[in-house]
């Protein structure tokens, strides 16, 4: 028993010592992000009650890397199409209205909201997609995309998250909830659950 306690001890101590490399690499597989590049259109999904991922959009398009934004919105926000309040909040912002087009879904996950997605950026003929979504999502959400339209060239551009870094997720409570809460869905991603 004393080998035991010895052992776990020293488990414990070894793991003290490597605990920010180690949880630093738990967060930074999640963010599979790349830089911006010329494309038809962006690409937001929806998921973001704070806002984050519609401005990166709009910031893409003022940047001059894309014409438009279509903005996913799925209906299950009392009544409402996410995108019908995300695009409202971008023109408070200060963007103009024209940069976004509506995209009305009924996707419950991101499995479903590619499927819709991919479908609707088909008929409107894009071959070139970034694809906007906070950082911790970029990875999951790349994969899907991906798989649903091997045919697209999608670039992932990451929308900042004021409560997750990739390197400090662990030190408030937001952050350690928004990194369970990703691993759990990548790992049910993994197993298509």
């Amino acid at each position: 028993m004393r080998k035991f306690l010895l052992g776990l001890a020293a488990v414990a101590l070894i793991f003290y010592f490597v605990r920010e490399p180690l949880l630093g690499g738990i967060g930074s597989y999640l963010v599979q992000a790349e830089e911006p590049q010329k494309a038809d259109i962006v690409l937001v999904l929806a998921g973001d009650g704070h806002g984050n991922r519609i401005r990166k959009g709009g910031d893409l398009v003022r940047q001059g890397y894309a014409p438009k934004v279509l903005v996913s919105g799925p209906g299950n926000v009392y009544g409402l199409h996410e995108c019908d309040l995300e695009i409202p909040f971008a023109v408070r912002a200060g963007y103009p209205e024209s940069y976004f087009i509506h995209f009305e879904n009924n996707a419950n996950s991101t499995r479903e909201e590619a499927r819709d997605a991919v479908r609707e950026l088909r008929r409107m003929g894009v071959h070139r997609l970034l694809l906007v979504t906070n950082d911790y999502h970029t990875r999951r959400a790349t994969r899907m995309y991906r798989e649903e339209a091997p045919e697209l060239e999608i670039i992932t551009v990451a929308a900042p998250d004021a409560d997750f870094s990739a390197h400090g997720w662990w030190k408030n409570r937001q952050g350690r909830k928004t990194a369970l809460y990703e691993w759990m869905k990548t790992v049910a991603s993994w197993f298509n659950i």
